[in-house]
């Protein structure tokens, strides 16, 4: 008897209807981009794909953003800065997602496995570029929301981001190309490894 019982509910919860929403705004695919503790490779394709839906979505109603807008001007720079801090979410987990294929130093005892090091290399290099090329787009968003000399306070990381993009503290072109060049040294490595290597 209760174990019918029990199946009974089950089966009477499945039957209800389930309440559910649309995602059709900026705002809200950002508000699905989360952290991880560990930041294995499906967390962060999984925050990629939402950033990158929400770069392809409408902003919802200013009196719905994320920040207390009161007129057109103090609109299109809460559009402009986080468009621009989008970007700079998906380079930070472009570089992320690199990092697992990265191989940071070619050590000799890793020369049974050097086919799949420089498979690993060669993602992480192509995750790298593609990075690079948010880059871009955060320095074009950044210079659109210069024109606009507003201050929305509630979205001071914003604004502080845009500030460090603004006087060149920061600088991801630098810090990719880094990576790349590094990324290039080790595979010449791993390419000059043979027999006698290990």
């Amino acid at each position: 008897m209760k174990y019918f019982v029990i199946i009974l509910l089950l089966c009477i919860c499945a039957l209800s209807p389930v309440y559910s929403y649309r995602i059709l705004y900026v705002e809200q695919y950002y508000k699905l981009y989360h952290l991880h503790f560990y930041q294995y490779p499906d967390d962060c394709m999984e925050n990629i794909h939402y950033l990158e839906q929400a770069l392809k979505a409408d902003f919802c109603n200013p009196l719905y953003a994320l920040a207390k807008i009161e007129n057109k001007r103090e609109w299109e720079r809460y559009r402009n800065l986080f468009t621009m801090h989008i970007y700079l979410k998906l380079i930070q987990l472009y570089l992320t997602l690199g990092s697992g294929y990265d191989k940071q130093i070619a050590y000799f005892y890793n020369a049974p496995w050097k086919e799949q090091n420089l498979k690993s290399l060669e993602i992480a290099e192509q995750v790298y570029k593609i990075a690079l090329g948010y880059w871009d787009d955060a320095k074009k968003w950044s210079k659109k929301a210069r024109s606009l000399a507003i201050h929305l306070e509630e979205i001071q990381n914003w604004e502080d981001e845009h500030y460090r993009i603004e006087i060149g503290e920061l600088d991801y072109e630098d810090i990719i190309t880094s990576h790349l060049l590094r990324l290039d040294r080790v595979r010449k490595h791993f390419e000059n490894m043979d027999e006698n290597t290990y």
